[in-house]
Formats: structure tokens, C-alpha cells, sequence
């Protein structure tokens, strides 16, 4: 299902996560239906916690500055991917835009077709977090989250909500879809957070 599996060459031995096994392809694993969007449908909604709510347009997103990203992919089911090649929208830049409220501490992540995902600031404010539009040079597939989906390397893959809509900045912690259905609140991959306790 997932295509060929094989061990790290040892120079690449320490960039896999316990537990986890390489494969070549890039495996397709998505929760509910596939939403397809057109790019003048793409909004972005960053509300909540912060001075003043704010909806980004695609033409909007694509004004901001644009950045690549090579990093590994980690899903939770047990495989990786290495030297993934993103383009997109740094977390960062975006947040140029976004004034938060002193009590913002999580944000929910929002996705057409309904799904969430929770993160801290500690986790989501990072140099690496991308919104993500290209994938390896190519416009990102629908499958894969096109137009957009937000990317989280240093967590496990579900953290890289597909189809992003919008980010509910929160005063506290909410889970996300997975989260309350017995995935860990934070999945990092190297301390194996695969499940809540």
C-alpha cells in the first residue's frame, strides 16, 4: 500500500525517528473526502486571540514573501520520507500580518472538509513551519493538501493539516480531531507521542 520500504543508509540512520521504516513513494493517508478547491476559492482565516481578524485571499498569500523548505516527513503510521521539497508561505511571514493578544498561547488549525488539529505557539511560531502551495517543484496536489496545506516537520505528519482555511489563535489548549480520538496532544516523533496516556 505504501510502496517500498527499506533501512536508512547509515549516514541516514539519524534522521529517523524510533520505530519508524524509509519508503521511496510519498503515501496518500487523509481522514474524510478530498476537497477540491479552486484558487480563487482559497480563503485563510486567522481569527481569535488576536488585535484584529484578518482573511487572506490567495492573491494575498501569494504577495507575501515565498520560501523552500527541504526537510523530512514522519507519519504516525510508521513511515518517513526524507529530503521532502516544499515551497509556500513561512509561518513566520505570515504572522507579519497578525498582531496577537498577550493571552494566545495554542492555535487550532482549521481545514475544508472539517478537520482540526492543535498545536502550541511554541510548536507553530518556528522557523521551519511552511504553508505549503508546491510540492517538489510542482503545484501541490489535491491528495497531497493542494492548494495549501500547513507543514510541521518536527511533529508527526497529522500535525501538517491539509486544506487549510484558517487559524484560531486560543487562550488555552483545544484538541484537534485526532487528539480527541486518542492521539497524543503533540506528536513528536522522536519521543515516539504517538498516543494520548
Amino acid at each position: 500500500m505504501f510502496g517500498h520500504f527499506f533501512k536508512p543508509k547509515t549516514h541516514d540512520a539519524h534522521r529517523v525517528p524510533p520505530g519508524q521504516v524509509l519508503t521511496e513513494k510519498f503515501p496518500v493517508l487523509t481522514y474524510g473526502p478530498t476537497p477540491a478547491l479552486r484558487l480563487e476559492e482559497v480563503r485563510l482565516e486567522v481569527k481569535g486571540q488576536v488585535e484584529e481578524a484578518k482573511t487572506f485571499s490567495w492573491a494575498d498569500l501569494m504577495a507575501l514573501p515565498q520560501s523552500d523548505l527541504t526537510a523530512d516527513f514522519h507519519c504516525v503510521t510508521r513511515w518517513s520520507k526524507l529530503d521532502v521539497e516544499w515551497r509556500g508561505i513561512r509561518v513566520l511571514d505570515l504572522m507579519q500580518q497578525i498582531r496577537l493578544k498577550p493571552q494566545a498561547k495554542a492555535v487550532l488549525v482549521h481545514c475544508y472538509g472539517g478537520y482540526t488539529t492543535n498545536l502550541s505557539l511554541d510548536d507553530f511560531l518556528l522557523e521551519h513551519n511552511l504553508l505549503a502551495h508546491t510540492l517538489f517543484g510542482q503545484p501541490l496536489p489535491r491528495e497531497h493538501g493542494g492548494p495549501l496545506r500547513l507543514v510541521v516537520p518536527h511533529l508527526y505528519a497529522w500535525k501538517s493539516a491539509k486544506w487549510v482555511r484558517g487559524f484560531q489563535f486560543l487562550d488555552r489548549e483545544e484538541l484537534g480531531f485526532w487528539e480527541t480520538n486518542g492521539y497524543h496532544r503533540r506528536g513528536d516523533p522522536w519521543k515516539e507521542e504517538r498516543f494520548s496516556d
